[in-house]
């Protein structure tokens, strides 16, 4: 990190969190399916409700998985994607 002039200090989210390089991959993979998530339920022009009664579950806990809430598992966006048609080819390309 840099100490700038006035006080402050520059530098990234790993280096603020000291977060490993391990670390960033898994949060980075996360945000990865999360988009992805978002884009299918778009493409198939579902809203977060008709998406959540599709995976049976709540409306609220689509939104947070479409934003990569850290309470969100990598298991259940994973079974989302893969419920909402997407194939394990197309689940690596997306990560």
């Amino acid at each position: 990190m840099k100490k700038l002039k006035n006080g402050w200090v520059e530098g990234s989210v790993q280096e603020l969190m000291n977060l490993s390089d391990a670390d960033m991959e898994f949060i980075e993979t996360k945000l990865a399916l999360s988009r992805k998530l978002k884009e299918l339920r778009e493409k198939n022009h579902l809203t977060q409700f008709k998406l959540a009664e599709l995976l049976q579950t709540s409306q609220s806990r689509v939104a947070k998985m479409e934003k990569g809430d850290p309470t969100v598992s990598i298991d259940l966006l994973v079974q989302s994607l893969f419920r909402l048609g997407l194939k394990r080819k197309q689940l690596a390309q997306a990560i």
